[in-house]
């Protein structure tokens, strides 16, 4: 004999996913608008691209984001619920456990759908900041006129005589001192150990580094194509998802149909822990293709 589910175990799991299937207002509210502002192109290394992710957590964009993600996770063990119940249920019990089972079914292919809508807007809102930024950089360095380079040539060379100079003058001084612990020598010395140290400190400075991909330094605009590419790839599988969830959705219809005559299409199998949303849609496929 079969154990049945409890009538008041199948009326809280019909009313705890019902709550679960956020407003469609959220999905419209949600926006991030970030600006392609000369100090982000001025930002070295990786620090830029974490300055676009920390810009992003603070979008209302975000914000909805995390919610979806959070309702996603309830409802895939909602799912899996439902889906251990009806193997205990029989009758009329089972019956309409079944039914609320596509109807869940269908809520989270809903839900996925806006999932899906909202990480390919936060994908293609990134490839148009990056694209204005690599527009910005291009035209910077364009800007720069011949006569123009030609003065940066002579002043960094006229500085390096500068300093040339100036190392010659104090090795001249240290030399005709009477004795090797003389004030000078020791401050001078001191004076080095400190100039060493802070030349040292700002070439490995985190902020002076040059961007790199793979751990290869490239140039700045290199590193912005890169970024671009990085979110396009992000677009094309959200758009491959979205044939996982049409595939989804037709299962459903097919159920709902063998159902309707009558057919038991339950599910025989137990379904494993549901893994995180953020793994993707794949994580629900045993819900739809088990029988």
């Amino acid at each position: 004999m079969s154990r049945k589910t409890p009538p008041t175990l199948a009326a809280a799991i019909v009313l705890a996913t019902a709550l679960l299937t956020p407003p469609a207002a959220a999905k419209n509210a949600a926006s991030w608008s970030p600006s392609a502002s000369e100090q982000l192109i001025k930002l070295p290394g990786d620090y830029l691209k974490k300055a676009v992710d920390n810009d992003f957590s603070r979008s209302r964009l975000a914000a909805a984001l995390i919610d979806l993600d959070q309702n996603i996770s309830l409802k895939q063990r909602t799912l899996g619920d439902l889906q251990a119940a009806i193997e205990r249920a029989d009758g009329e019990l089972r019956t309409e456990l079944q039914h609320q089972f596509l109807e869940e079914k269908r809520n989270y292919i809903d839900m996925m759908k806006e999932h899906q809508d909202l990480r390919a807007k936060r994908a293609r809102t990134k490839v148009r900041l990056y694209e204005r930024l690599l527009s910005k950089l291009n035209r910077s360095q364009r800007a720069v006129t011949p006569q123009q380079a030609e003065l940066l040539t002579k002043q960094n060379s006229a500085r390096e005589r500068f300093e040339a100079s100036a190392a010659k003058i104090d090795t001249r001084l240290l030399s005709s001192s009477m004795t090797a612990e003389s004030k000078y020598a020791r401050e001078y010395a001191k004076n080095l150990t400190a100039i060493e140290s802070l030349v040292s400190a700002v070439k490995s400075h985190p902020m002076n580094q040059a961007p790199e991909i793979a751990g290869v330094p490239v140039s700045r605009g290199e590193y912005l194509r890169q970024l671009v590419a990085e979110n396009q790839a992000e677009v094309a599988v959200v758009d491959q998802e979205r044939a996982i969830l049409g595939y989804m959705a037709k299962l459903v219809s097919l159920d709902a149909l063998a159902l309707s005559e009558g057919i038991d299409a339950s599910n025989e199998t137990e379904l494993a822990e549901a893994e995180d949303p953020q793994a993707g849609v794949t994580g629900a496929v045993e819900f739809f293709v088990s029988r």
